[in-house]
């Protein structure tokens, strides 16, 4: 029979099937050919001797190592904007990621009894402005939950985003249960406190969620090479291949139509000097590793 893997832990596998719930492990063959199951994996089991085992898993649409989750169809990108302040460069890091394994972003900015609608407009065109769309949310008070539901049916969604900016709770109040450990924001650092040591997948609004622990810090340059950063940025596609020069990096070339674009405020600056600067990241840690 086929399903889905919810959960793994210590070599067990938990498949949710039309049957209900079964417990399984992997054949040997995958570990042969170093391949393991992964949680979100659409899989096709057998059952032996009243166990379950997975015979087959089936082609990955995407697959995020941290956490360690296929099948991803929609982000959240979960910021606060207090406590701690929204921080656009590691937002941009998120966005990138998502890009970079073709997931579908939303960002949801929390928090937002603590600043005015005038900064919450402001911070919202800012993110608009490349192409992402914005809900409003308030995790704790359950404010804007009933569109994080209609956007979470038919997906498998993950949650990204600071520690500290409300993401545990967001599950706790989509899955109406304390899923997850929570913490509070430490006033010395800044961060949450909350560690979670799975991931699995919660039924939601007829869609899943990603329990998503640690996911906080990622390094661009760990990610991919140079010439495929400029495909993580939606706003450049139009003018990708307008340049002089094939294969044109928008850096030091000349004629590129893209930095044309960005002299004539078409294309966001601060968007193209982040860029830059994870571009140059990448340039100097391939130069490192010959």
């Amino acid at each position: 029979m086929n399903g889905k893997i919810i959960k793994g832990i210590g070599g067990f596998y938990y498949i949710k099937t039309d049957e209900g719930l079964i417990e399984c492990k992997a054949r040997g063959k995958f570990r042969h050919k170093d391949i393991k199951p992964m949680v979100g994996d659409d899989v096709t089991i057998k059952m032996e001797n009243g166990k379950g085992v997975i015979e087959e898993i089936h082609t990955r649409k995407s697959q995020l190592i941290r956490p360690t989750v296929s099948n991803v169809s929609l982000a959240f990108v979960v910021f606060a904007v207090r406590n701690p302040d929204i921080n656009f460069d590691l937002l941009n890091k998120f966005l990138i990621l998502c890009e970079y394994n073709n997931i579908e972003v939303i960002v949801c900015l929390n928090k937002i009894d603590l600043v005015s609608e005038e900064e919450r407009e402001e911070i919202k065109k800012r993110i608009n402005v490349i192409g992402y769309e914005v809900l409003f949310i308030n995790a704790k008070k359950g404010i804007g939950i009933e569109r994080l539901e209609e956007k979470i049916r038919g997906n498998i969604t993950v949650f990204c985003g600071p520690s500290g900016a409300g993401k545990s709770t967001l599950i706790n109040k989509l899955s109406n249960k304390e899923h997850m450990e929570t913490g509070n924001v430490s006033e010395k650092i800044g961060r949450g406190k909350h560690t979670t040591r799975h991931s699995e997948l919660i039924d939601v609004a007829d869609g899943y969620i990603v329990d998503t622990p640690g996911f906080s810090t990622l390094e661009i340059k760990d990610l991919m090479d140079k010439n495929s950063l400029k495909y993580c940025f939606p706003e450049f596609t139009q003018y990708n291949d307008k340049c002089k020069y094939r294969g044109c990096l928008h850096y030091k070339e000349p004629n590129c139509a893209l930095k044309e674009a960005v002299e004539s405020e078409e294309v966001n600056r601060y968007r193209y000097e982040f860029y830059i600067r994870a571009l140059e990241e990448i340039i100097e840690e391939e130069k490192n590793k010959w």
